[in-house]
């Protein structure tokens, strides 16, 4: 991290500003080599300075240079931002006159790759910037600053506390076993601490499922048979027409996608092809991929002909659901009725006409009651979102459960201890105050250049 890196920090294309960052023990001097204005070296810190940017004594742009000296910096580094006048012609050549004055081509992802190794954010706020970043809703966005913030991070730091006041009692308790004013740390001690951690981390687990639904949304599949208005949902629900609609059956032959946002939860909807027994090869991919689909969604709305009788192979379907977030979806209350909805689970039933536009709100009521989205969203949006984070809980969780049945076994102190550790290192590599390498660059080079 020797070396002074740069790049575009705003999206190209046509717009008022543009802003390139660079950061880096060079940067204020290799920024004031081709600027005309104030000698930037002389500035105060955290200045806005009026000039401009030339190349062999020919001016390039007006620009606005902001000066950030370390250590307050996001990077921990110098840092100088560019503001020049937006479009891609005038922004590129800027960059190409800082990477002919000693600059480097930032990574992506290697501002915020510096802020956390330089100890600015720990790898929960780094994981927080990106997804602030991608954020698609309100809530999604206040899930990411609190990550940023440093409040998902506390969690995990008050965990890891917790383990180390379990460590040093057992040491001093096993170190000095003379000393009688030292308070004897029992079995019993053990055990009520490690179940309380257990719990919390538990309870953390239990709530990162909300939020995975909030930053990532609910994979949706619309199944049923050809012609039962899939497709009339999907692009209702989505209001564009993204599938194509014909009376003709078998129309639908790959899956179509779209989303919805339903006060503050995304709903990543796919149309299928409509499930049915065919000699078509194309159609036929299409009826795998929708099966498959089954398991591989958060939530099925399984669609339903109102004028048609129920056949066999969609009560076989639907016994598949049972086990599922699903919503049928009677369609076509239009149509004189022919179906027989007694053997249905009337709580899981919408009555829906597409071509009416009735039962949509319906549905969405629905949906929001599976989710109890509205106790997601008052809820205090505390929660661990990343897959990286989760699946170490998860093996912390199996870890506290072989340290609880050594504990039962009457096993060696010491040596439960060494699983404590093992327990309190695990914890660490969430927010990074263990890490390996490879993860670290694999983790950053998902950021966008830039940031």
């Amino acid at each position: 991290m020797d070396d002074t890196i740069v790049a575009i920090s705003t999206a190209l294309g046509v717009g008022a500003i543009s802003i390139v960052r660079v950061s880096g023990g060079e940067a204020v001097k290799i920024v004031n080599s081709v600027f005309n204005g104030k000698n930037l070296k002389n500035v105060n810190s955290h200045t806005i300075n009026y000039g401009h940017i030339h190349e062999k004594g020919k001016i390039i742009d007006e620009v606005l240079i902001s000066i950030m000296l370390a250590p307050k910096t996001f990077t921990r580094e110098d840092i100088v931002e560019i503001n020049c006048h937006g479009g891609i012609t005038t922004t590129n050549k800027i960059l190409e006159i800082l990477l002919n004055n000693g600059c480097r081509l930032a990574e992506p992802g290697e501002f915020t790759k510096r802020a956390f190794l330089n100890g600015r954010i720990d790898l929960i706020e780094a994981e927080g910037v990106m997804d602030l970043i991608n954020s698609k809703t309100e809530q999604s966005r206040e899930l990411a600053i609190n990550q940023v913030s440093g409040k998902v991070s506390d969690l995990i730091r008050n965990l890891r506390q917790q383990l180390l006041e379990i460590i040093a009692n057992i040491e001093v308790n096993i170190d000095y076993p003379e000393y009688e004013d030292i308070e004897e740390f029992t079995i019993n001690h053990l055990q009520t601490k490690i179940k309380n951690i257990k719990f919390q981390i538990l309870k953390i687990l239990e709530e990162s499922e909300n939020g995975k639904i909030i930053k990532d949304g609910i994979k949706t599949a619309i199944l049923g048979k050809p012609n039962v208005g899939k497709s009339s949902i999907l692009n209702k629900l989505i209001d564009e027409e993204k599938a194509i609609v014909t009376d003709i059956p078998g129309t639908t032959r790959d899956i179509v996608e779209g989303t919805l946002n339903i006060g503050g939860l995304i709903l990543n909807i796919s149309d299928t092809a409509g499930i049915r027994k065919t000699d078509d090869i194309v159609e036929s991919i299409g009826v795998k991929k929708s099966l498959q689909l089954i398991n591989n969604s958060d939530l099925i709305l399984y669609v339903l002909n109102n004028n048609e009788k129920l056949e066999k192979e969609e009560l076989e379907i639907i016994s598949k659901l049972k086990n599922k977030n699903h919503i049928i979806i009677i369609n076509k209350t239009d149509l004189k009725k022919n179906m027989d909805d007694s053997k249905l689970e009337k709580e899981n039933i919408i009555y829906m006409s597409s071509i009416k536009n009735i039962g949509f709100e319906e549905l969405k009521i629905k949906i929001k009651n599976i989710y109890n989205l509205e106790k997601i969203i008052t809820n205090d949006l505390t929660y661990l979102t990343n897959a990286r984070s989760i699946s170490i809980l998860k093996n912390v969780i199996l870890k506290i459960e072989e340290v609880e049945q050594s504990v039962t076994n009457n096993e060696y102190i010491d040596m439960i201890e060494i699983d404590i550790k093992n327990i309190w290192q695990q914890l660490g590599e969430i927010i990074g105050e263990t890490y390996e390498e490879e993860l670290i660059d694999q983790l950053f080079i998902q950021f966008c250049l830039g940031k």
